[in-house]
């Protein structure tokens, strides 16, 4: 059933895997200003995952869902809140950034907003959707990138610190959480299994498709809110 959100979305996962941003992390030319941007805003966004996902797993309780399935929604927050954040707080470390104070771009708030939105006011089956594309986009990049990095071998350097971040998402462990968690969507579809909730499922992945990529267009371009005090 996941799988057919996947083929909606084909096109525009076709290009975010070409994405500059992406690319240039694996040839080496991405400025560290932009990927420490990135990872700061990565960071917001993962405790927002988290805690829909913590949401997720409490709403499958209450209505009366599998056990389960709850208790693996729930290891899914804490592996986004301490394996991925691990990760970045290394970068923070590496590269001496205090990101106590940091606030949410706009794309970042854009898309944390929308699938806090949907996980909290909608079925269950519609907020499994929206958070898929977190899982199922980033595994994909990850082995786009890992190719990549194949295939340019030694003929390029790059930051230990990219290495890294392609490592985490390219690797087979990723991938397995992946796949669990397209089962939970699969499940939850096959269960409700109505043309209405398919269809709004399929809208919050297309949606989260977009959002990702646009999460990449804001590090790439180092995206900033407005200026909005008045001019003198």
């Amino acid at each position: 059933m996941a799988q057919s959100f996947w083929d909606a979305a084909a096109p525009l996962i076709s290009v975010t895997e070409k994405h500059p941003f992406l690319v240039s992390m694996v040839d080496g030319t991405l400025h560290l200003e932009n990927f420490q941007y990135y990872v700061i805003q990565d960071a917001l966004y993962l405790t927002d995952f988290a805690d829909c996902l913590n949401r997720l797993g409490n709403k499958m309780m209450e209505c009366g869902g599998n056990e389960k399935i709850s208790k693996r929604l729930h290891q899914f927050a804490v592996g986004a809140e301490e394996c991925e954040k691990d990760l970045h707080r290394s970068f923070f470390k590496n590269f001496n950034i205090d990101a106590a104070n940091a606030e949410p771009m706009p794309n970042t708030l854009l898309y944390t907003s929308y699938m806090t939105r949907i996980v909290s006011t909608r079925p269950i089956e519609e907020g499994l959707a929206v958070l898929l594309p977190c899982f199922w986009v980033y595994m994909h990049v990850g082995k786009c990138m890992l190719a990549l990095r194949e295939r340019l071998g030694d003929s390029v350097e790059r930051p230990p610190e990219f290495d890294a971040w392609i490592d985490m998402y390219g690797e087979e462990e990723f991938e397995r959480k992946v796949k669990d968690y397209i089962a939970i969507v699969d499940g939850a579809a096959a269960k409700r299994g109505d043309e209405e909730t398919l269809k709004k499922m399929e809208e919050h992945f297309i949606m989260s498709c977009k959002l990702e990529h646009m999460f990449w267009d804001q590090a790439q371009n180092l995206m900033n809110w407005p200026d909005f005090s008045e001019s003198k």
